[in-house]
């Protein structure tokens, strides 16, 4: 493994900090404040994203994407992941790699769309009952002729509001496996305004402001078999195919947060004066400083490791569990420093430090919470020796 940068890569990095920087970052206290991110503003920062060539950029050349390997994309997300959450996922958009399982009909409906910035998906898998044990899903699809018909709830379902169509996990069966009856899961496209499917407004929460969630109803909702994505009852290798690099590009977003959290702390710690000097000479200052920046760069080595492996064909889901539980823990480490050096200030809003505080702890939950990617880790140790 090489560990500095290509040329290429350089640039992404350069390009897409620059688009933070200048595009993003100026719009951060309006949207963290009100709690909205204005229609008209997603248009115009998704515009300027398509023109700097950064829409879409996690998809194979092929497609109409960037064509970006899993590094570079790692560090194009990272570079992303100091802004507002809302601002960055919402504005410079990439449609979720589930939509590469399409058929040709369905890529040109759904996937291509998508990357011409024409329209939005969403992914409905968690509801009320079923969050880190999917295969406690309740909402159903039952085969009617030709036909599936859903019903059930989804919650806590990203941008579903300004979604054109939703991807939705459905338990679609039952078979009989060692452990007992197993829910197969099957993976259908349904646009909105499909009769018995509805979208209403879902929760407050005190992180990633501006980026909603909302619920999802069935009732009767009747699909064609056209409207099944991959293959009945194989949802879950649909969505496996998706939680492994989605749970990089957590780790990734982290490790831009952290970035802009320590950059604070140190030029804080450079120029408060207290007791006639620079409060980065105390070593209660200066020791938080070197524990944050080591977190950090450990994060950032498996990260990336596990992203270079990914490319090779090698990586495991230990490698992605491992690098999504340590970048996660790390940010909330390293946030919560940053605002203690900063002492008061750290907790206004007129610094990035409480919001970063405060987004640092969704991604501990969501992607695989830190208590399923402990059992990812821990029942690959022992399997070799068969528990």
């Amino acid at each position: 493994m090489h560990f500095g940068l290509s040329e290429e890569q350089k640039l992404i990095v350069d390009t897409t900090r620059a688009f933070v920087e200048n595009e993003l970052y100026p719009h951060e206290r309006e949207v963290e404040r009100t709690g909205v991110l204005r229609r008209e503003l997603i248009d115009e920062l998704k515009a300027k994203a398509i023109e700097a060539g950064l829409y879409a950029a996690n998809m194979p050349a092929d497609v109409g994407g960037a064509g970006l390997d899993t590094v570079s994309w790692l560090l194009y997300e990272k570079e992303l992941g100091r802004a507002n959450y809302a601002l960055h996922w919402t504005c410079v958009a990439r449609p979720s790699n589930i939509l590469l399982a399409g058929t040709p009909e369905q890529r040109e409906k759904y996937l291509f769309p998508c990357i011409r910035g024409e329209k939005w998906d969403c992914l409905a898998m968690t509801e009320p009952g079923a969050g880190s044990d999917l295969r406690g899903m309740k909402a159903t699809a039952v085969q009617d002729g030709s036909d599936w018909v859903l019903n059930g709830t989804k919650h806590f379902i990203s941008h579903a509001d300004l979604a054109d169509f939703a991807i939705v996990f459905m338990a679609s069966g039952e078979e009989e496996t060692s452990r007992g009856k197993r829910k197969k899961i099957t993976a259908f496209f349904v646009d909105k305004g499909t009769k018995g499917f509805s979208v209403r407004d879902g929760y407050r929460n005190v992180s990633h402001r501006g980026y909603t969630n909302s619920i999802l109803e069935f009732d009767d909702c009747r699909l064609p078999a056209s409207q099944v994505l991959g293959e009945v009852h194989k949802g879950f290798d649909v969505a496996n195919s998706w939680l492994g690099a989605t749970r990089l590009q957590v780790g990734a977003t982290c490790l831009g947060r952290a970035e802009r959290a320590l950059s604070h702390a140190i030029e804080y710690a450079a120029q408060r004066q207290q007791f006639g000097q620079q409060i980065g000479k105390f070593q209660g200052v200066s020791f938080k400083l070197a524990d944050m920046a080591t977190e950090l760069k450990a994060a950032d080595l498996m990260v990336f490791e596990a992203g270079w492996k990914y490319d090779q064909g090698t990586v495991t889901d230990q490698d992605m569990a491992m690098a999504k539980l340590k970048a996660t823990e790390m940010l909330a480490f390293v946030a919560d420093e940053a605002i203690q050096i900063h002492g008061g200030m750290g907790l206004m809003d007129d610094l990035p430090l409480e919001r970063i505080w405060r987004d640092a702890r969704v991604e501990r939950i969501w992607e695989g919470t830190s208590e399923i990617q402990r059992h990812i880790i821990s029942r690959a140790l022992l399997r070799p020796f068969g528990a």
